[in-house]
């Protein structure tokens, strides 16, 4: 494994980071005000991504770009360090058109999608003229386990009919948001893992109800995470995504990469939590001394630096093996980096909050909402207690295959 960066990767990072610092980071003011009104997208988006786009920094997430798709094609590795320097502003990601769930969209898309699917739906999301969502969750089951969902899709001729009700459906509420790809049971009396679809729904069907924007620990996010109700909702047969049944093994298909992201951006958070912690740390001073004076925030430095290292490297080898050996064969380390990046997130989060104290709890740091997203992530693309399970599982039938081997590594009595 070798992680270090090529020429063109450094090349691209020092790009990405001046552009961020010349054009992203000093509208972050002007973003948060304009989506807090209401006001996505914000009026100078559209600005930034034809400035993106004409620098070359579009769609870096697509390994497998063909020659008539905008983008740069980047191996997970090569982007993993690109995502951690957008993770730093929450909304930079959409800039550069790699903002979640976009991403994962784009790449089922790329995968699984008809002809006159890519042309309708996957050509404006690679060019960054639409939005869109997936919509898997719902309220009334554990959705980690996907062989509980319970919305319905049932074939009437020559459509499908949906009916159910999804929760906590990111990026629904963005305006530009036109495609739901709805994970539904078409065949609820097949095995487990084939009773579910993709159905390609146009936002504006009829039926298509957004009830509610729900806010996670009493953040509202702008784009959204809603609750939506699928009420006789009817699509053409040709807006099936793949083939009946394949709804399970898409959907994973989809979440390998998506991890990769999703660490890699809270990385970036975390880094920048840890700078504002000691920035903070050396110019704050209690009873007579500066912060960073104290051994508990010296403790609190080192041990936040482990922890990011720790988990970026992680990562990293984990990007390698999606490279190089594909998903399935990485799915030990999947599991790993989804249940392990939040949690470091909170906690090197948290202290930066206790340094900056009440300051950390407002909005006049991004900690809070930093926070926010750290919780957030576990449960998202499945709760940490799954992946977890799934490790002890994978550990368990690795031990029962070489049981007795370490035997010889007992002493025993006398």
């Amino acid at each position: 494994m070798d992680f270090a960066f090529s020429p063109r990767v450094e090349a691209l990072r020092r790009q990405l980071q001046d552009f961020m610092d010349a054009h992203v980071v000093p509208r972050h003011a002007q973003w948060l005000a304009e989506a807090r009104g209401g006001g996505l997208p914000v009026s100078f988006m559209a600005d930034l991504k034809a400035l993106a786009h004409s620098e070359g920094l579009w769609n870096l997430f697509l390994p497998d770009l063909r020659d008539d798709e905008p983008g740069t094609r980047l191996s997970n590795l090569e982007y993993a360090p690109l995502a951690e320097i957008m993770g730093r502003i929450p909304w930079a990601s959409e800039v550069f058109n790699c903002s979640a769930p976009d991403t994962g969209n784009m790449e089922l898309l790329h995968l699984f999608a008809s002809p006159a699917q890519r042309q309708r739906w996957l050509l404006p999301l690679l060019a960054g003229e639409i939005r869109s969502a997936f919509a898997m969750s719902e309220p009334d089951v554990a959705s980690a386990d996907a062989s509980n969902v319970q919305t319905l899709i049932r074939r009437d001729g020559e459509h499908y009919v949906l009916n159910g009700r999804k929760w906590f459906i990111s990026n629904a509420c963005h305006p530009q948001c036109r495609l739901l790809i709805v994970m539904g049971k078409s065949a609820p009396d097949a095995d487990p893992h084939r009773q579910q679809s993709l159905l390609l729904v146009p936002f504006d069907t009829p039926g298509v109800q957004v009830l509610r924007n729900i806010p996670v620990l009493n953040h509202v996010s702008a784009e959204g995470h809603a609750e939506i109700l699928l009420r006789e909702v009817r699509v053409p047969r040709d807006h099936l995504l793949g083939a009946e049944g394949d709804g399970f093994m898409m959907a994973q298909a989809r979440l390998g990469p998506g991890r990769v992201h999703h660490c890699m951006r809270a990385i970036g958070m975390a880094e920048l939590a840890l700078q504002l912690l000691l920035e903070r740390c050396q110019e704050r001073r209690v009873f007579g001394r500066y912060l960073a004076q104290y051994a508990n925030i010296g403790d609190w430095i080192g041990e936040s630096r482990l922890d990011i290292e720790q988990a970026r490297l992680l990562v990293l080898k984990t990007a390698w093996m999606l490279d190089t050996v594909g998903a399935r064969a990485a799915r030990r380390e999947i599991a790993m980096i989804k249940a392990q990046v939040p949690r470091m997130l909170c906690r090197v989060v948290d202290r930066a909050m206790q340094v900056f104290g009440a300051m950390g709890l407002s909005p006049d740091t991004p900690l809070a909402d930093f926070y926010t997203q750290g919780r957030a992530l576990r449960f998202a693309d499945g709760p940490d207690e799954v992946h977890l399970r799934s490790l002890a599982r994978w550990e368990l039938e690795a031990s029962a295959r070489q049981r007795g081997q370490t035997v010889a590594y007992l002493t025993p009595p006398g």
